[in-house]
């Protein structure tokens, strides 16, 4: 089984009753209730399609089907198969994240995976300056240098959330959370002009000091506002890799498949029966906080 990357462009659907109602048969009714609670359609369309596409992957990967996956969460909040499957791929891995007008998935079959999406956008009400001074804490001098570097401030605001998404990529890979000090882990990006589509493992991590080699950032740019960052490691977290899982690094990494709704669905079963309040519910949310916040520092 190969590595696989998936994105679904959640910030350009707008779902008719017919495919809300659709999605929301089935998906768990934890999720349905969670997914419903969100203030923002904004945010209720990128949840959903986060489950749909761990559903897919599930069903069509491991083969287990739509209406018999048990998604559960650990403590940290991350979703996970409940299914006593990995006997087989004991070290399966899948990953999401959305932010801005996508939200994307990986998935690894022997490797620690995590995935971070992030929209380059202006910060706000803020200046840029004023931004980068509140989020000084969150990078190297090393990092910061490259930042400023970059051109002028959109370019700087590229590079900043590039940056970002790579360290978000590796935290949410060894599942540690918030309360790690960012600062531990400085990128030593390349190339720094990416084209949309390309996908470049080339990036460097340092902890601590000192170069992390057995773990690989691939980096891909969705469109001109989006950058996704899959953090590839061991997985035993500080440990090494077992030599057949360091020769599979070396092959060519995958590119991200946009997928639509009809995609998501394809091997979809109906878990519960139609609930008109589901759209109800959906109908009446703003689709997005009139203005933006940024990221929690």
């Amino acid at each position: 089984m190969e590595g696989l990357r998936w994105a679904f462009g959640c910030g350009f659907w707008q779902p008719t009753r017919h495919e809300w109602l659709l999605a929301a048969r089935c998906v768990q009714a934890e999720e349905r209730e969670r997914i419903g609670a969100f203030v923002f359609a904004r945010d209720a369309k990128a949840a959903m399609g986060g489950r749909l596409l761990i559903r897919k992957l599930i069903a069509e990967r491991l083969k287990i089907p739509w209406n018999e996956i048990q998604l559960q969460r650990t403590t940290k909040g991350k979703p996970f198969l409940a299914n006593p499957v990995f006997t087989t791929i004991p070290n399966f891995n899948f990953n999401i994240s959305h932010h801005g007008d996508y939200t994307v998935l990986a998935a690894e079959p022997n490797l620690q995976v995590g995935v971070d999406v992030v929209k380059t956008d202006f910060p706000g009400s803020r200046s840029v300056a004023e931004f980068f001074r509140i989020m000084n804490r969150q990078f190297t001098g090393y990092e910061w240098n490259t930042i400023k570097m970059a051109g002028d401030e959109w370019a700087q605001l590229g590079m900043f959330y590039r940056h970002w998404a790579l360290k978000e990529s590796f935290i949410k890979a060894i599942g540690v959370g918030v309360g790690f000090n960012l600062q531990r882990i400085e990128f030593h990006t390349s190339p720094l002009h990416m084209q949309t589509g390309q996908v470049s493992k080339e990036t460097i991590m340092f902890l601590d000091g000192d170069q992390e080699e057995a773990w690989t950032f691939e980096e891909t740019i969705l469109d001109d506002n989006h950058h996704v960052a899959v953090a590839l490691g061991k997985p035993d977290m500080f440990g090494k890799y077992p030599a057949q899982v360091q020769e599979n690094t070396n092959q060519e990494p995958p590119k991200f498949t946009l997928l639509s709704f009809k995609d998501l669905i394809s091997s979809a079963i109906a878990m519960a029966p139609e609930d008109l309040t589901c759209w109800e519910n959906f109908q009446i949310k703003q689709e997005k906080p009139s203005r933006q916040h940024q990221m929690s520092v």
